[in-house]
């Protein structure tokens, strides 16, 4: 692998835009993801705002965005500066091994020692400067022969997240808060997540990933030899006139899995994996609770309003996201969750909000795919 360029100068930005998030239903829907909502009221949506924290990184023109075929057109309106050339397309979702992976066997054809950067489109980040030294560190300690991922100092003991059990600190002047990993750790319970984070010695997963793609294909080579050799078919073709059917013939057959246990696991039980500590506050907004956790910054009673709408509010609290515009009046309402589209009504409270991908997989079963 040639290391005579700089490792920032090697380094493509890639932001997999895919899910539906269907915890977010109604305002998230298969047409429209929660990435191409602005769910933070910055006036961007949050596949605008993870733009605007990489292009300062790698260039505007060395992002790529892989999304589903049926978000080209919004995704190439959101991001302007998008080369067309770097937009791929999934003809159906295939979960994040073959987006990430899809984009590191085209990106290496073009430059064999590039190194990529994996950024989720729909994460919320408050510290733009802390992520930025902590994906240049990334990068430097990518350009080794590793697979980094940046992890989240925790801030709770939340059920929520993986954990990443940091192992030694690496003995790199150039990377000096970098640790080897010693483990990925799935979702704990309550009991264990409180341990984690009394130890110490975990740190969220935030699913960033930064490594030379010829590494992360040569472990996916490893592991699952058959969706490596599928992916290397479709990189092959990409960009011929056998494109469009290759990808018909080959894509539906490609195996679901995420890059956590493709790729990562395996490649830290190997000693090939190491992680960058990172301060930045970072949500998931994974649901609508969390989404009213963001808009309240922290103050009790506090009712927050995403969306260009007249609220009547007497001692409520939660969060309203309308697209109607229509007036909503709330009364006594603690915690409450309200989200009014023009043909679906959600009301809920911030204690239920998980509960919320039950009722879409409830409309999925009972027919009602049209507000899906």
């Amino acid at each position: 692998m040639s290391d005579s360029k700089e490792p920032m100068a090697r380094f493509y930005s890639v932001i997999p835009a895919g899910g539906i998030g269907s915890r977010l239903w109604p305002l998230s829907r298969a047409s429209a993801p929660k990435f191409l909502h602005d769910l933070t009221g910055s006036g961007q949506t949050l596949l605008q705002d993870t733009w605007e924290r990489l292009a300062p990184l790698s260039g505007a023109d060395r992002i790529v965005v892989v999304t589903g075929v049926a978000h080209k057109t919004a995704v190439s309106e959101q991001c302007a500066d998008l080369i067309q050339n770097n937009l791929f397309l999934e003809p159906s979702p295939k979960d994040s091994t073959a987006a990430i992976a899809l984009a590191a066997a085209i990106l290496v054809r073009r430059e064999p020692d590039v190194i990529i950067g994996s950024f989720a489109a729909d994460h919320v980040i408050t510290d733009n400067k802390e992520f930025t030294e902590c994906v240049r560190e990334a990068v430097a300690v990518a350009a080794t022969g590793k697979i980094v991922t940046i992890g989240i100092e925790p801030t709770e003991p939340s059920v929520g997240f993986g954990y990443i059990k940091a192992g030694d600190k690496m003995d790199l002047p150039f990377a000096k808060h970098a640790r080897e990993v010693a483990k990925f750790v799935e979702k704990p319970d309550i009991e264990k997540a409180r341990k984690y984070v009394a130890s110490g010695k975990y740190l969220w997963n935030a699913g960033m990933f930064i490594a030379p793609a010829s590494l992360i294909l040569s472990v996916l080579e490893k592991t699952e030899p058959e969706l490596h050799s599928k992916i290397m078919i479709l990189a092959e073709a990409w960009g011929t006139a056998s494109q469009e059917k290759v990808f018909e013939d080959t894509w539906p057959t490609l195996k679901k899995i995420a890059v956590d246990y493709s790729v990562a696991e395996p490649a830290a039980a190997e000693g090939l994996v190491a992680v960058v500590p990172a301060k930045f506050g970072w949500h998931d907004v994974g649901d609508f609770a969390a989404i009213a956790e963001l808009q309240s910054g922290g103050k009790r009673n506090h009712l927050a309003v995403l969306g260009d709408v007249t609220v009547l509010s007497e001692k409520s609290s939660g969060i309203l996201v309308s697209e109607t515009g229509r007036l909503v009046a709330l009364i006594g309402l603690d915690d409450v969750i309200v989200v009014d589209t023009p043909d679906a009504l959600l009301v809920t409270t911030k204690e239920h909000a998980q509960r919320v991908k039950n009722l879409v997989d409830s409309l999925k079963v009972t027919g009602h795919s049209d507000v899906l």
